[in-house]
């Protein structure tokens, strides 16, 4: 018999919930869910719509992204893990070892060596040898650091363009003695103008998407 054939199926539901319940969790903490609604609040910070694009829609689109950017990491998680669980192939240990190694791949591609040695030297672990050796507790949590780094890197740039176009729409109205007219009602316009002539939505979207391709530091 398999090792996990004489499971009860109130066992495997057992666990199905707890993953269902920690799910939100592990989508903040071990994708880059977070980079792509940093930048994008970034995005309608610049643009100065916060209620435009409505943030259902902002979410949605960070998570249909992350289910994009996450296929292959969550393929080869159910091919070696998640699929032989269900088949009764492994027991839930097996599972979680089998799986471990596609998602500790992902998330040390894309962390900093710096940051991890932050966790490393707070918890006076031994420095790992190799990438297997680098436990998730240490690996998840540096993960966060490094994609909160880049996200707030990749917002700044995305802000300072409309930053610059605030300054000149505020000098041009001053030096024509416009005081009482509010920057904002001119800068509005022309920021959307600017943005919709160069494509801004799909340049953003193509950024986030291949700096999550390209690793760490992107």
């Amino acid at each position: 018999m398999s090792p996990g054939a004489e499971h009860p199926g109130a066992l495997q539901l057992t666990i199905t919930l707890a993953l269902a319940s920690i799910a939100p969790a592990l989508v903040l903490t071990c994708t880059c869910f977070g980079r792509f609604v940093i930048v994008f609040s970034f995005l309608k910070n610049g643009l100065g719509t916060p209620g435009a694009p409505p943030n259902q829609v902002v979410v949605g689109m960070a998570l249909f992204m992350t289910m994009f950017a996450m296929a292959p990491v969550g393929q080869t998680v159910y091919e070696r893990a998640l699929g032989p669980y269900l088949a009764g192939k492994l027991d839930e240990r097996q599972a979680l070892e089998a799986g471990t190694p596609a998602l500790r791949k992902f998330l040390l591609e894309r962390t900093r060596g710096t940051d991890l040695a932050v966790f490393y030297e707070v918890s006076r672990g031994a420095r790992p040898n190799a990438a297997a050796d680098v436990p998730l507790s240490i690996a998840i949590p540096a993960f966060v650091l490094s994609e909160l780094r880049t996200a707030f890197q990749m917002g700044l740039c995305v802000l300072l363009p409309f930053l610059v176009i605030d300054l000149l729409v505020a000098m041009v109205l001053s030096s024509m003695g416009m005081v009482m007219l509010p920057p904002t009602v001119v800068a509005l316009p022309i920021k959307l103008l600017v943005f919709i002539t160069v494509d801004g939505w799909q340049l953003v979207v193509r950024s986030l998407l291949r700096g999550v391709a390209a690793g760490a530091g992107s």
